[in-house]
C-alpha cells in the first residue's frame, strides 16, 4: 500500500516535498527542546492527506497540476499543524504510548510537555493562517473549535454502551470531517477559485472526512498494531464505542457484547470484544456506511471540472475503501 493515496499522483510529488520542508521549518524555535518536541511526529512521517488536499484544491482550475503559490503551502502547513496539535492532545487524553510507530510525545516527555507542545503547534498554525487573510484565519479558528466540540461529544459518551449513531456522527463531523473540509476550502480560497467551486470542494472534504473516520474506526477493530502504528482495539480499551461497535450492539451478538462494555476493559476483555464485533456483522455494516460517504464525496467531485487535481482527489477517495479492505483480506 502507498504511504499516502496522494503519492499515486506523481505530479503532486514536488509540491508535497516542498511542503515537507516548510513543515519542518515551521516548528523551529529559539528553544531547541521545544523544537524537538514539536517536530517529533513530523519526523515520524505521515500521510499528509490534509495539506495534500489544500494543494489539490488550489489546482482545481488548471488542467494539469502545476507548482502552487507559496501561500498555498502555507495553508497546507497550517492545517497539518492543527492536525498534529490535536494528536498531541488526544494522546494525552488516551494515555497513548505509541503514535506512528514511535513513542508518543506524552510517553517520551510527559503529559505537561505534550500539552504545551500541542498548544504551540495550534498557535503556530493560527499565526500562519493569519498571514493568509481574515477569512482563512477565521475558518481555521472555527475549525479548531469544531475539533474541540467533536472531542467533547466523544468524551461525554465514553463507556456509554447506549451511545447513539447520531451522537457518533456528530462527533466525527467535528473531530475529523471539519479539518478535511477546511483543508479543501483553504486551498480553494487561497487560489481565488469561484465560490460555487469553493463550496463544492468543502462538501467533498466533509464527506471524505466522515468516510475517513469510519474507516479509521473499522481499522481499530480489524487491523494489527503493525498496520495501525498504534495498538489495535485501543478505542474499546478507552471505552470509546465507534460505529462498528454501535452496529454490533444492535445485532444478535449485542447482549453478549454489552455485558463486556460500560467500563475499562482488560486486555483479555478487549480481545473478547474485538472477536464479538468482528463476527457480528458490525464491521461490514460500518463499511457500507463508509461506502455511502465515499459515494457522496465522489458525487461532489463529478460536478467539478475534470482536471488532474480532481483525479487526485478521486484516487484518494477510492483508496479509503481499499485501506479498509486491506487488513480484511489478510489471512
Amino acid at each position: 500500500m502507498p504511504r499516502s493515496p496522494l503519492d499515486l499522483i506523481p505530479t503532486m510529488a514536488p509540491d508535497l516535498e516542498r511542503l515537507e520542508s516548510r513543515l519542518e521549518k515551521s516548528v523551529q524555535t529559539e528553544h531547541p527542546f521545544l523544537t524537538e518536541m514539536a517536530g517529533h511526529l513530523i519526523r515520524a512521517g505521515g500521510k499528509r492527506v490534509r495539506p495534500g488536499f489544500v494543494i489539490a484544491a488550489a489546482n482545481m482550475s488548471q488542467a494539469h497540476c502545476a507548482p502552487v503559490h507559496p501561500d498555498v503551502l502555507t495553508g497546507g502547513v497550517a492545517v497539518e499543524l492543527v492536525h498534529l496539535g490535536s494528536l498531541y492532545h488526544d494522546d494525552v487524553m488516551d494515555e497513548a504510548q505509541v503514535r506512528r510507530n514511535v513513542d508518543s510525545v506524552n510517553a517520551k516527555w510527559g503529559n505537561l510537555r505534550a500539552i504545551l507542545a500541542g498548544d504551540f503547534l495550534l498557535a503556530r498554525a493560527s499565526e500562519l493562517a493569519a498571514s493568509l487573510g481574515t477569512e482563512v484565519a477565521g475558518l481555521l479558528a472555527a475549525t479548531i473549535s469544531h475539533l474541540c466540540e467533536g472531542q467533547v461529544r466523544e468524551l461525554q459518551d465514553t463507556t456509554n454502551p447506549h451511545r447513539t449513531e447520531e451522537s457518533y456522527t456528530a462527533s466525527i463531523e467535528g473531530k475529523t470531517a471539519s479539518l478535511l473540509a477546511a483543508s479543501c476550502r483553504i486551498g480553494a480560497l487561497v487560489a481565488g477559485l469561484e465560490r460555487p467551486i469553493v463550496d463544492t470542494l468543502t462538501e467533498f472534504g466533509r464527506c471524505y472526512g466522515l468516510a475517513f473516520q469510519v474507516v479509521d474506526d473499522i481499522l481499530d477493530i480489524v487491523a494489527t498494531e503493525e498496520h495501525l502504528g498504534k495498538p489495535s482495539g485501543n478505542d474499546l480499551h478507552e471505552g470509546i464505542y465507534t460505529l462498528p461497535v454501535i452496529r454490533a450492539l444492535n445485532t444478535a451478538s449485542g447482549a453478549q457484547l454489552q455485558e463486556l462494555l460500560g467500563g475499562t476493559l482488560s486486555d483479555a476483555g478487549v480481545r473478547s470484544a474485538l472477536q464479538i464485533v468482528r463476527s457480528s456483522g458490525g464491521v461490514e455494516q460500518a463499511l457500507q456506511v463508509a461506502r455511502d460517504y465515499v459515494e457522496q464525496a465522489s458525487a461532489s467531485l463529478r460536478s467539478l471540472p475534470h482536471t488532474t487535481a480532481t483525479s487526485a482527489l478521486q484516487v484518494a477517495t477510492d483508496h479509503l475503501i481499499d485501506r479498509a479492505l486491506f487488513p480484511l483480506a489478510k489471512p
